[in-house]
């Protein structure tokens, strides 16, 4: 993954990177170092990349765009909206996806009413890729959550769209904890984002027709 890969495209993608983790900064954080992995693969592919960990803002309960007062969801759903590639990361607990995940799919209900000058859904043309990391099972369960209420919203999944780690049953090692990154994740994060990059430059350069 350290082969520097030049952007063959004049079209200038970017990424957001969006860690779901529990652990405000400057806690280490597994979902972090997943998400960097991924970040960093994708700006080697000439993707600019941002990182948010949204613990670290505050995030209202709601499905409206702006909650009011002390909300900070407008300024990162900005973020989402500038964005050609979401990379959304989230740790496992209890075999699910975190609460701060889940909070951010139900703020993003309300892109469901969104439409652009064409009528078409704001986020239509944009990529969604997961990175999903525990020491316990449930990837696959928390991977068929995030695809499904992306794709509602609007994001369309690459092949192979998503990344995961899942420790040995009962046992306490985290994945900041691995001293290399596991073959077969590797090769996960090259399949996921190779596809996600190419999916996104034939987005920008013919986005998907109006319905009406």
């Amino acid at each position: 993954m350290s082969d520097i890969h030049p952007d063959v495209s004049s079209v200038q993608l970017t990424a957001l990177v969006v860690n779901c983790t529990l652990k405000p900064s400057p806690a280490e954080s597994s979902s972090e170092v997943m998400g960097g992995q991924l970040s960093t693969f994708l700006a080697e592919r000439g993707v600019q990349c941002e990182s948010v960990r949204v613990v670290d803002h505050v995030i209202l309960p709601g499905v409206q765009k702006d909650m009011g007062e002390g909300d900070e969801w407008p300024t990162l759903r900005e973020k989402v909206l500038s964005a050609d590639i979401l990379v959304f990361v989230t740790p496992t607990w209890l075999g699910q996806h975190s609460s701060v995940a889940q909070r951010v799919l139900e703020r993003l209900d309300a892109e469901l009413s969104e439409t652009d000058a064409d009528g078409r859904p704001i986020l239509f043309d944009k990529v969604a890729v997961a990175g999903v990391v525990g020491n316990e099972d449930g990837a696959h369960h928390i991977t068929a959550v995030l695809f499904q209420a992306l794709n509602d919203v609007g994001f369309t999944v690459p092949a192979q769209g998503c990344v995961y780690w899942n420790g040995e049953a009962m046992h306490a090692t985290d994945y900041k904890d691995l001293e290399q990154t596991p073959e077969k994740v590797s090769a996960s994060i090259s399949t996921s984002l190779t596809n996600a990059v190419h999916l996104a430059r034939l987005l920008r350069e013919s986005g998907y027709p109006a319905s009406n």
